[in-house]
């Protein structure tokens, strides 16, 4: 067998993507979208006409709303290819604001329902501020699930699954990048790899401790920048990966064991933790790379946000 259909024998393999012409070759499970993938695809000739009749159908409505007929239909084309859950992004912009974020998700919920799709198909994804978390603890009592994403620290992960969030997407891959662009000159990338992979190690952290704890929140890593890092993950509840990363494990034969097990995750001394507001304000804060890569990427998000409101209101 190749590596993806290895990987898949451990872990739940999403693909990370809005491309959903190109899903199926990699019979992913689930697939998981961003402002910065559905811009992409938006701009792309094969979904230009996907766009333009779904804005054509909704003129004269806010801008905000056609924006998330936009997504919606995307997560329904992607539904048709994938037999799981689709992950649509609630706008970056609201990530401080929990009311806001409420209120866009249930109306994204809303239009899915609307569709014929259940709420198991469905997870929203809200960037893991204190704001973000607690509106999804709310979302979660109502049974719409939750995927937390932009997460680069312990305590976000641990304040993720004390408010019974469905999912959390730690970023392997951006925190690889502050690591060694903080290191200069003196990153060895051959030392760093691997289980030594400071995101890998952040991620491997998190899944310890909630399987230790008994805590039901699913760990899906993310953002990878080579298969190195997915490979010493591999055992991870679910892992995320592009198009690009699933075509080089499906090129190679090479074999894969598992790395990340529940079961002695479960044996290991790791003690409870809990952060209120302030306990948590605090920590991120001393995280030098989680507070710069959290600003980041929401600044980058809601930049393609505004890109997409563009192009959506050129052809109102």
């Amino acid at each position: 067998m190749h590596q993806l259909e290895q990987l898949k024998a451990f872990t739940t393999v999403v693909a990370d993507t809005g491309n959903f012409l190109q899903l199926a070759q990699f019979t992913p499970r689930d697939a998981t979208t961003n402002p910065s993938l559905i811009l992409k695809a938006v701009q792309s000739p094969d979904y230009a006409p996907l766009l333009n009749e779904t804005v054509a159908a909704h003129k004269g409505k806010p801008l905000d709303e056609i924006v998330d007929q936009v997504l919606v239909r995307f997560g329904l084309e992607i539904l048709k290819v994938v037999p799981g859950r689709v992950s649509t992004e609630v706008d970056a912009r609201l990530s401080f604001d929990t009311a806001a974020t409420i209120a866009r998700a249930k109306r994204l919920i809303g239009l899915y329902e609307a569709a014929g799709i259940g709420r198991d198909r469905v997870l929203i994804k809200i960037a893991s501020t204190w704001e973000g978390i607690q509106a999804a603890r709310a979302l979660e009592l109502e049974g719409i699930r939750c995927n937390l994403t932009l997460l680069f620290s312990f305590c976000q992960a641990v304040a993720c699954g004390e408010a019974g969030v469905q999912l959390i997407s730690p970023f392997v891959g951006r925190i690889y990048d502050w690591y060694k662009k903080a290191a200069g000159g003196a990153w060895d990338e051959a030392a760093q790899a691997g289980a030594n992979d400071p995101g890998v190690k952040s991620v491997s952290q998190i899944y310890t401790y909630y399987k230790k704890h008994g805590i039901r929140t699913e760990v899906m890593g993310a953002s990878f920048r080579n298969i190195g890092q997915i490979q010493a993950l591999a055992g991870c509840d679910l892992l995320t990966i592009s198009p690009d990363l699933l075509a080089q494990l499906q090129a190679s034969e090479a074999p894969l064991s598992r790395a990340l097990d529940a079961a002695a995750a479960a044996k290991t001394e790791v003690p409870k933790v809990s952060y209120n507001e302030a306990a948590f304000r605090f920590a991120l804060n001393q995280d030098a790379m989680a507070t710069e890569k959290l600003a980041e990427g929401i600044r980058l998000f809601a930049v393609d946000a505004g890109k997409l409101d563009q192009i959506i209101e050129s052809q109102l």
